[in-house]
């Protein structure tokens, strides 16, 4: 677990736009031996929430929201060499956002957590249209897609192309998640066959680990 005056300190250093000393902090754990999984959630993940926190209660400005957010992303080049390290299964998983969702971090881990238990993790971005998402399962065939969704009035499109990669793909699993479920929601994406929520990077990866075996 990442020690919390760690957490405190990056943190701060976020806030601040202060890059390089995220880069810093980030390179530390690394080479001290840190867990991608642990800096992933402990420390990324854990800062983003709250970022968005203090951004929802007008504590911070988008413009402080959109460079935290740009700072993490820049940081996951850090943990790539770690990451594409692990031995490959020859399993397959396509992970995206759909048409209007724009926060596509969320969505980076997951696929980063695949290529850590030796999948192929093909990460397609933000704002991906359904037509574009469709023809790209068709050509890597997977064998699960992943959907992320942070914003909740985007709840109908997340539905949509699911229902969509359903009539298509009628096999093929599908695993949601996001911050928008904290709002509701779950109730609808269960109703769709072959259909999991994931609500943390810790069950998707027990999820790997028991698809993997």
């Amino acid at each position: 677990m990442i020690p919390g005056e760690t957490y405190e300190k990056f943190l701060s250093r976020l806030l601040s736009g202060d890059r390089a000393a995220c880069v810093s902090i980030t390179d530390a754990l690394l080479k001290q031996g840190a867990d991608v999984r642990e800096i992933y959630v402990d420390l990324f993940q854990k800062s983003l929430y709250r970022v968005g926190e203090l951004w929802e209660n007008n504590r911070i400005s988008v413009s402080v929201e959109h460079m935290a957010t740009s700072i993490i992303e820049s940081l996951f080049t850090l943990v790539y060499p770690v990451i594409f390290s692990a031995e490959h299964t020859g399993k397959k998983a396509v992970v995206s956002c759909v048409a209007n969702e724009f926060h596509q971090v969320g969505g980076k881990m997951v696929a980063d957590i695949f290529e850590l238990n030796g999948w192929d993790g093909y990460f397609l971005g933000a704002n991906v249209p359904r037509e574009e998402m469709l023809r790209f399962i068709d050509e890597k065939k997977p064998d699960v897609l992943g959907l992320s969704l942070s914003i909740y009035s985007q709840m109908k499109t997340l539905i949509d192309v699911m229902e969509s990669v359903r009539s298509v793909f009628p096999r093929l699993d599908m695993i949601i998640g996001g911050q928008a479920f904290r709002w509701g929601g779950r109730e609808l994406v269960a109703r769709i066959s072959g259909t999991t929520y994931i609500e943390s990077l810790e069950v998707l990866e027990k999820m790997i680990k028991g698809n993997t075996r």
